[in-house]
Protein backbone atom coordinates (compact mmCIF):
# COMPACT_ATOMS: atom_id res chain seq x y z
CA UNK A 1 0.00 0.00 0.00
CA UNK A 2 1.19 3.51 -0.76
CA UNK A 3 -0.14 7.15 0.38
CA UNK A 4 0.58 10.54 -0.73
CA UNK A 5 2.53 12.45 1.60
CA UNK A 6 3.47 15.89 -0.64
CA UNK A 7 3.34 16.77 -3.89
CA UNK A 8 5.34 19.97 -5.52
CA UNK A 9 4.10 20.70 -9.39
CA UNK A 10 6.31 22.85 -9.96
CA UNK A 11 9.12 20.27 -9.61
CA UNK A 12 7.48 17.70 -10.75
CA UNK A 13 7.60 15.48 -8.03
CA UNK A 14 5.97 13.85 -5.32
CA UNK A 15 6.56 11.62 -1.80
CA UNK A 16 4.89 8.07 -1.54
CA UNK A 17 4.70 6.20 2.05
CA UNK A 18 4.85 2.45 1.42
CA UNK A 19 3.92 0.34 3.87
CA UNK A 20 3.78 -3.49 4.38
CA UNK A 21 6.40 -4.14 1.91
CA UNK A 22 9.12 -5.64 3.36
CA UNK A 23 12.65 -6.43 1.44
CA UNK A 24 13.22 -3.35 -0.49
CA UNK A 25 16.96 -1.61 -0.35
CA UNK A 26 16.92 2.14 -0.37
CA UNK A 27 19.15 3.53 -3.36
CA UNK A 28 22.19 5.47 -2.36
CA UNK A 29 21.70 9.24 -3.75
CA UNK A 30 24.54 10.80 -5.65
CA UNK A 31 25.67 14.53 -5.77
CA UNK A 32 24.08 16.30 -8.70
CA UNK A 33 26.40 18.98 -8.58
CA UNK A 34 29.81 16.77 -9.28
CA UNK A 35 28.28 15.68 -12.41
CA UNK A 36 29.90 16.59 -15.72
CA UNK A 37 29.00 16.81 -19.12
CA UNK A 38 30.65 13.34 -20.88
CA UNK A 39 29.61 11.32 -17.74
CA UNK A 40 27.91 7.60 -18.08
CA UNK A 41 24.74 7.34 -16.57
CA UNK A 42 21.70 4.86 -16.86
CA UNK A 43 18.13 4.87 -17.01
CA UNK A 44 15.80 2.84 -15.21
CA UNK A 45 11.94 2.91 -16.16
CA UNK A 46 8.39 1.26 -17.04
CA UNK A 47 8.79 2.87 -20.53
CA UNK A 48 4.91 1.52 -22.18
CA UNK A 49 4.88 -0.74 -18.53
CA UNK A 50 7.91 -3.01 -19.52
CA UNK A 51 8.89 -2.53 -16.25
CA UNK A 52 12.63 -2.71 -15.25
CA UNK A 53 13.77 -1.56 -18.42
CA UNK A 54 17.19 0.16 -18.60
CA UNK A 55 19.01 1.96 -21.00
CA UNK A 56 22.32 3.54 -21.08
CA UNK A 57 24.20 6.74 -22.26
CA UNK A 58 25.58 9.88 -21.31
CA UNK A 59 25.07 13.30 -19.55
CA UNK A 60 24.63 15.46 -22.12
CA UNK A 61 24.58 18.90 -20.62
CA UNK A 62 23.92 20.29 -16.81
CA UNK A 63 21.46 23.40 -16.33
CA UNK A 64 19.57 23.07 -19.15
CA UNK A 65 15.97 24.96 -18.33
CA UNK A 66 13.21 22.63 -19.74
CA UNK A 67 9.54 22.54 -18.85
CA UNK A 68 9.10 19.51 -16.82
CA UNK A 69 5.14 19.46 -17.69
CA UNK A 70 2.79 21.17 -20.10
CA UNK A 71 0.13 23.42 -18.73
CA UNK A 72 -3.39 22.14 -18.25
CA UNK A 73 -5.40 23.35 -21.07
CA UNK A 74 -6.92 26.65 -21.09
CA UNK A 75 -3.71 27.36 -18.51
CA UNK A 76 -1.33 30.09 -19.07
CA UNK A 77 1.94 28.59 -20.58
CA UNK A 78 3.78 30.61 -17.54
CA UNK A 79 2.13 27.49 -15.52
CA UNK A 80 4.97 25.35 -16.56
CA UNK A 81 7.08 23.78 -14.48
CA UNK A 82 11.14 24.79 -15.63
CA UNK A 83 13.47 23.06 -14.09
CA UNK A 84 17.22 23.13 -14.22
CA UNK A 85 17.74 19.59 -15.54
CA UNK A 86 20.56 17.32 -16.27
CA UNK A 87 20.03 16.21 -20.31
CA UNK A 88 21.09 12.77 -21.37
CA UNK A 89 21.09 10.66 -24.47
CA UNK A 90 20.02 8.11 -22.56
CA UNK A 91 16.29 6.75 -24.39
CA UNK A 92 13.78 7.89 -22.14
CA UNK A 93 10.35 7.17 -23.29
CA UNK A 94 6.85 7.90 -22.02
CA UNK A 95 6.55 5.65 -18.62
CA UNK A 96 10.51 6.56 -17.38
CA UNK A 97 9.16 9.55 -15.37
CA UNK A 98 9.80 8.87 -12.06
CA UNK A 99 12.20 6.53 -12.27
CA UNK A 100 16.28 7.41 -11.31
CA UNK A 101 19.43 8.33 -13.69
CA UNK A 102 22.05 6.59 -11.99
CA UNK A 103 25.69 7.48 -12.39
CA UNK A 104 28.96 4.95 -12.90
CA UNK A 105 29.08 4.04 -9.25
CA UNK A 106 25.25 2.73 -9.66
CA UNK A 107 24.65 6.28 -7.11
CA UNK A 108 21.23 7.99 -8.00
CA UNK A 109 21.88 11.42 -9.76
CA UNK A 110 18.53 12.17 -11.07
CA UNK A 111 14.97 11.75 -11.36
CA UNK A 112 14.07 11.31 -15.12
CA UNK A 113 10.71 13.54 -15.93
CA UNK A 114 10.63 14.56 -19.53
CA UNK A 115 11.17 14.01 -23.24
CA UNK A 116 11.72 16.28 -26.24
CA UNK A 117 9.68 15.41 -28.84
CA UNK A 118 9.20 16.23 -32.33
CA UNK A 119 5.80 18.25 -33.64
CA UNK A 120 4.13 17.53 -36.16
CA UNK A 121 3.70 13.90 -35.74
CA UNK A 122 0.19 12.94 -34.82
CA UNK A 123 1.03 12.12 -31.10
CA UNK A 124 3.58 9.91 -31.16
CA UNK A 125 6.25 9.94 -28.75
CA UNK A 126 9.27 8.27 -28.26
CA UNK A 127 12.83 9.35 -27.80
CA UNK A 128 15.05 11.18 -29.80
CA UNK A 129 18.15 11.33 -27.56
CA UNK A 130 16.60 14.39 -25.97
CA UNK A 131 15.88 12.85 -22.10
CA UNK A 132 15.51 15.38 -18.79
CA UNK A 133 16.10 14.75 -15.22
CA UNK A 134 15.82 16.61 -12.34
CA UNK A 135 19.05 17.07 -10.31
CA UNK A 136 18.64 14.71 -7.11
CA UNK A 137 20.21 17.48 -4.98
CA UNK A 138 17.06 19.65 -5.94
CA UNK A 139 14.96 16.57 -5.55
CA UNK A 140 16.35 15.86 -2.35
CA UNK A 141 15.53 19.29 -0.95
CA UNK A 142 11.89 19.22 -2.13
CA UNK A 143 11.02 15.41 -1.04
CA UNK A 144 12.39 17.20 2.63
CA UNK A 145 10.04 19.86 2.66
CA UNK A 146 7.39 17.55 1.91
CA UNK A 147 8.24 15.06 4.03
CA UNK A 148 8.39 17.16 7.31
CA UNK A 149 5.67 19.24 6.17
CA UNK A 150 3.52 18.00 3.46
CA UNK A 151 4.07 21.07 0.84
CA UNK A 152 7.02 22.37 -0.84
CA UNK A 153 8.18 25.88 -1.44
CA UNK A 154 9.98 27.45 -4.03
CA UNK A 155 12.08 30.75 -4.61
CA UNK A 156 10.68 33.55 -6.39
CA UNK A 157 12.05 37.43 -7.36
CA UNK A 158 8.34 38.46 -7.05
CA UNK A 159 8.46 39.70 -10.26
CA UNK A 160 6.77 38.86 -13.64
CA UNK A 161 8.83 38.19 -16.63
CA UNK A 162 8.13 37.83 -19.97
CA UNK A 163 8.37 41.15 -21.87
CA UNK A 164 9.71 41.47 -25.22
CA UNK A 165 13.50 41.73 -25.23
CA UNK A 166 15.86 42.72 -28.46
CA UNK A 167 18.86 41.15 -27.28
CA UNK A 168 19.37 38.74 -24.27
CA UNK A 169 18.45 38.83 -20.95
CA UNK A 170 15.00 38.64 -19.00
CA UNK A 171 12.78 41.39 -19.06
CA UNK A 172 10.52 42.30 -15.85
CA UNK A 173 6.85 42.99 -17.50
CA UNK A 174 6.46 46.77 -17.94
CA UNK A 175 3.39 46.75 -15.92
CA UNK A 176 2.47 48.40 -12.59
CA UNK A 177 1.48 44.91 -11.28
CA UNK A 178 4.82 43.12 -12.57
CA UNK A 179 6.26 43.44 -9.06
CA UNK A 180 5.09 41.92 -5.97
CA UNK A 181 4.26 45.13 -3.52
CA UNK A 182 6.64 44.72 -0.80
CA UNK A 183 8.34 41.56 -2.43
CA UNK A 184 12.15 40.92 -2.82
CA UNK A 185 12.61 42.94 -6.14
CA UNK A 186 11.21 45.50 -5.32
CA UNK A 187 12.50 45.84 -2.02
CA UNK A 188 16.16 45.85 -3.96
CA UNK A 189 15.15 48.50 -6.46
CA UNK A 190 13.86 46.72 -9.44
CA UNK A 191 11.53 48.68 -11.73
CA UNK A 192 8.78 47.25 -14.56
CA UNK A 193 10.87 47.18 -17.36
CA UNK A 194 14.18 46.36 -16.35
CA UNK A 195 15.89 43.58 -18.41
CA UNK A 196 17.89 40.99 -16.16
CA UNK A 197 21.28 39.55 -17.62
CA UNK A 198 22.56 37.82 -14.87
CA UNK A 199 22.31 36.17 -11.53
CA UNK A 200 25.62 35.58 -9.60
CA UNK A 201 27.10 36.44 -12.65
CA UNK A 202 25.66 33.43 -14.96
CA UNK A 203 24.19 35.41 -17.68
CA UNK A 204 20.55 34.36 -18.53
CA UNK A 205 19.22 34.60 -21.88
CA UNK A 206 15.55 34.16 -21.77
CA UNK A 207 12.59 34.22 -19.07
CA UNK A 208 13.00 30.77 -18.28
CA UNK A 209 16.06 30.68 -17.92
CA UNK A 210 16.27 33.70 -15.22
CA UNK A 211 13.03 30.91 -13.73
CA UNK A 212 15.56 27.81 -13.81
CA UNK A 213 18.11 29.65 -12.12
CA UNK A 214 16.01 31.09 -9.22
CA UNK A 215 14.99 27.87 -8.32
CA UNK A 216 18.33 26.07 -8.23
CA UNK A 217 18.25 28.01 -4.88
CA UNK A 218 16.06 27.92 -2.21
CA UNK A 219 14.25 30.74 -0.35
CA UNK A 220 16.27 32.99 1.92
CA UNK A 221 19.10 32.87 -0.33
CA UNK A 222 20.50 36.16 -1.07
CA UNK A 223 21.38 36.49 -4.68
CA UNK A 224 22.93 39.87 -6.75
CA UNK A 225 20.87 40.43 -9.94
CA UNK A 226 22.41 42.46 -12.65
CA UNK A 227 19.90 44.08 -14.86
CA UNK A 228 20.24 46.63 -17.71
CA UNK A 229 17.92 50.06 -17.10
CA UNK A 230 17.99 53.30 -19.62
CA UNK A 231 21.40 51.43 -21.55
CA UNK A 232 23.28 51.41 -18.26
CA UNK A 233 23.92 48.10 -16.36
CA UNK A 234 23.06 47.89 -12.61
CA UNK A 235 23.23 45.45 -9.87
CA UNK A 236 20.78 44.81 -7.20
CA UNK A 237 21.24 42.38 -3.79
CA UNK A 238 18.03 40.24 -3.93
CA UNK A 239 16.94 37.96 -0.89
CA UNK A 240 14.62 35.36 -2.51
CA UNK A 241 11.18 34.76 -0.66
CA UNK A 242 9.27 31.44 -1.07
CA UNK A 243 6.04 30.71 -2.73
CA UNK A 244 3.88 27.78 -1.65
CA UNK A 245 2.46 24.95 -4.38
Amino acid sequence: DARIVGRASTYDLAVLKISQIDGLVPARLGDSDAVSVGDPVVAIGSPLGLAGTVTSGIVSATERPVSARRPPEGEDAGSDSFISALQTDAAINPGNSGGPLVDGSGEVVGVNTAIATLGGLGGQTGSIGLGFAIPINQARRTAQQLIETGEASFPVIGASVGGEVSGEGAQIVDDADALVAGGPAERAGLRPGDVIVAVDGDRVNSSEELIVEIRSRVPGDRVTLTYERGGQQRQAQVTLGASQE
